[in-house]
């Protein structure tokens, strides 16, 4: 059951009624509880069998984030460390096992065997928990802040489960963090109107970006991929450089999708994504794609390293970049593809720390029309095709399939005729809107928050206006394609 599907929307109108009677507005127990139940329903429904795994783990955290605080109290400094090196390590064991081993294994087996050994055992069966990176890592983050002094550990079992199993962002995100989310779960929700009418902007803008300009970019970046040893050069070119669009229409349609249906019931989750595509370096793009997991792995594993190793100066700024980029190419998948992504990333952080622009957060010049500088207009577009370029190993089952597609691109020439009809030309029209509309909405969280647009000042032309977009949604979704992020 995906949030832009009917089943959903059946689904969350029970969950909707149900959560505002006037009969949960005594406690938020009681608010908190439906949420908890309701959360479990939805995530029985993706894959039933890993219940016991979230309700498991989420049971041990807590007593673990318990038993921490428990010891910081008495004093036991040393035992709250072990503590929390005990927690990090089981967090990231969980993931080790269920993401990583078999390529673990396999891997192993495959360099064995180039070396003249043979072995003769078999990759484990292992399930994928849909999630598991993203609960996983509430889950580490939880013990972290209890044993930083930022947050008191949560004595309530059905807050801190909520938390954990948010049916709105349990399967790709955001990250929420446990000081910002837990606090909203002390308070009784009413329907404050303002908020959740902002919501479903929200949504019906992740629906837009989604089913008409994801699914239908998916349609030729597929084509593309699929046959890319006869497609011609200038047709590969245009694949690589709609599949940053295609993704990002795609992800940021869930993460807004997710946000939205959090502003109905009254939570305000983490923003996933700030305009990535102005970015003018990749220092800078990082600070604004997939917010929520950046953040996180620079809090936990950036900031510590680059303490460890600030006696060597630039130098370990760059080793801790460096690690950091890996690990969130890892983190999205067990293949080596993705390994070379954060690789080629944590490179492309070097000349950014020696110029001195790591780090710098500066704001976009504009002319007098509001259009951005040609300077920084070229450095957005030169950001944009480095992007593009990571992604074509982001995109590839194997290393060598990425390197045989950037082959293609330079050697097939361009004769064959492009294979885009004008539907797709139709799909890259709205693809390329989609960057107009993100220059133009830059100070805003989303595109339809239109109120301080003299354009849409009137309610009735914002409300033709979605109207528009809903006719767009039926005329041109496109065969539905699964959220990329939900395989991570």
């Amino acid at each position: 059951m995906v949030v832009n599907s009917y089943s959903f929307l059946l689904f969350f109108v029970v969950v909707f009624f149900v959560y505002y009677l006037p009969v949960f507005k005594k406690t938020p127990r009681f608010q908190n509880t439906w949420l908890l139940l309701v959360s479990y329903v939805f995530y029985g429904m993706a894959d039933w069998r890993m219940i016991p795994l979230l309700l498991g783990t989420t049971i041990l955290f807590w007593l673990i984030g318990l038993g921490l605080r428990s010891q910081m109290d008495k004093g036991n400094t040393k035992t709250a460390s072990h503590i929390t090196t005990f927690s990090v390590i089981l967090g990231i064991g969980i993931l080790l096992y269920f993401k990583y081993l078999n390529f673990f294994a396999e891997s192993l087996a495959e360099l064995l065997q180039a070396i003249g050994l043979q072995v003769s055992w078999s990759t484990l069966n292992i399930i994928l928990p849909i999630g598991v990176s993203f609960f996983t890592f509430k889950l580490i983050s939880y013990i972290i802040e209890i044993h930083r002094e930022h947050i008191m550990p949560c004595r309530d079992l059905t807050e801190f489960a909520t938390y954990i199993a948010f049916f709105p962002t349990i399967l790709s995100g955001p990250i929420d963090r446990p000081d910002k989310f837990l606090p909203q779960m002390k308070q009784v929700h009413t329907l404050d109107y303002a908020l959740a009418a902002d919501g479903c902007r929200q949504i019906l803008w992740g629906m837009f970006t989604k089913m008409c300009i994801a699914d239908n970019l998916a349609i030729i970046t597929n084509q593309a991929w699929a046959g890319y040893d006869h497609q011609s050069s200038a047709m590969l070119l245009i694949a690589a450089l709609l599949y940053p669009i295609q993704l990002y229409a795609d992800f940021d349609g869930y993460s807004n999708m997710a946000i939205g249906v959090g502003k109905i019931l009254g939570y305000r989750v983490n923003r996933n994504f700030n305009h990535p595509f102005l970015a003018r370096n990749m220092a800078e793009f990082w600070r604004r794609w997939h917010m929520s997991l950046t953040g996180w792995i620079t809090d936990y594993v950036f900031m510590p390293l680059n303490i460890a190793f600030r006696n060597i100066g630039n130098a370990g700024i760059m080793m801790a970049a460096m690690i950091n980029l890996i690990l969130i190419g890892l983190w999205h998948g067990a293949n080596w593809t993705f390994g070379v992504f954060g690789l080629y990333h944590g490179l492309l952080f070097i000349p950014l720390v020696l110029s001195g622009a790591f780090g710098k957060n500066k704001k976009l010049k504009e002319n007098s029309h509001g259009l951005p500088f040609l300077k920084d207009f070229g450095k957005m577009c030169l950001t944009f095709c480095l992007w593009a370029l990571s992604l074509v190993f982001f995109r590839a089952d194997h290393i060598s399939q990425a390197f045989d597609y950037l082959w293609a691109t330079i050697t097939n020439g361009l004769s064959a005729p492009l294979a885009i009809d004008a539907y797709g030309k139709l799909y890259i029209l709205l693809g390329l809107m989609l960057l107009v509309l993100e220059w133009i909405q830059r100070k805003q969280e989303h595109a339809l928050q239109l109120q301080n647009m003299p354009l849409f000042s009137k309610r009735s032309i914002r409300y033709a206006l979605y109207l528009v977009i809903i006719l767009l949604i039926i005329t041109f979704t496109g065969k539905s394609q699964a959220f990329i992020y939900f395989q991570f």
